[in-house]
């Protein structure tokens, strides 16, 4: 059985590290070959989670450590995947719109996802398979808004909100983006386009606060994961844009494929 409250503390430990290097003048920034940027914090916070989950003889894929190849990793029936900074340039940008990401995969599904908010304290934890967790006996889609500091948890989604709002990125905006936005706003006219970091947007719906986030432009397996979880336990879906497909993980290639996400009770 997994231990839920442990991999709670490690996601809070790496968020804490994570804090340290933000406040700093110089984050100590490099590139890495697709010109994304890694800092200090990405490493600190890879350390931390990679240290405590390699302990759960479960094997660990990080944006970190991604060159493992498919010939092993298509072996693998259950395995963690992580972004141990998701939003790097948010947190270069120092905006506070970054998490941590852990998600537990299996059979290419969801299992499990905790999505953690270093500068606000919130915690998001999605629970699929909860025979495989101590402590859980059913699926839950879970929020703490002062994870540090005691976890008061709250199942989610806890806000219905009426506006259809629909989550994007400003900077990741295009033709087939726009397009959708167009449409859905000449059936809700009074409809309203926010825009936030990271996986952030993913929560948001899981929490009932969005309706929408079309994603029409590159992301990988990583970046989504663990929010995915989050948001399949609340009620919601992330589905691909070609085929309608509930998005799947461990593919030979981790680029994920264009996609919708929709939250709890709205038709995509």
């Amino acid at each position: 059985m997994l231990n839920t409250k442990k991999i709670i503390s490690t996601i809070i430990l790496a968020g804490k590290k994570t804090l340290e290097v933000y406040v700093k003048e110089d984050h100590n920034v490099s590139y890495k070959n697709d010109d994304s940027p890694l800092t200090q914090a990405d490493r600190e916070s890879n350390r931390i989670i990679i240290n405590e989950l390699s302990k759960t003889e479960i094997p660990v894929l990080s944006e970190e450590g991604r060159n493992i190849p498919f010939s092993e990793r298509k072996t693998w029936d259950k395995f963690w995947m992580i972004d141990p900074l998701d939003g790097t340039k948010e947190f270069i940008n120092r905006n506070g719109e970054f998490t941590i990401n852990i998600a537990l995969i299996e059979g290419g599904k969801p299992a499990a996802g905790f999505v953690y908010v270093p500068c606000t304290d919130e915690l998001y934890i999605g629970i699929l398979r909860p025979e495989l967790f101590s402590e859980y006996d059913e699926n839950v889609a879970l929020k703490s808004n002062n994870a540090s500091i005691g976890l008061n948890f709250q199942k989610i989604p806890n806000i219905l909100r009426d506006q259809i709002v629909v989550m994007g990125s400003r900077s990741h905006m295009n033709e087939e983006t726009t397009g959708f936005i167009n449409n859905l706003k000449k059936k809700h006219p009074e409809m309203v386009f926010e825009s936030r970091g990271s996986s952030l947007k993913i929560c948001a719906l899981a929490e009932g606060t969005a309706h929408y986030y079309p994603r029409f432009a590159p992301t990988m397996e990583w970046d989504t994961a663990a929010a995915h979880a989050v948001l399949l336990a609340a009620g919601g879906r992330i589905v691909q844009k070609e085929s309608g497909d509930e998005m799947v993980y461990n593919k030979e290639n981790l680029l994920n494929p264009h996609f919708l996400a929709v939250g709890p009770g709205v038709h995509g």
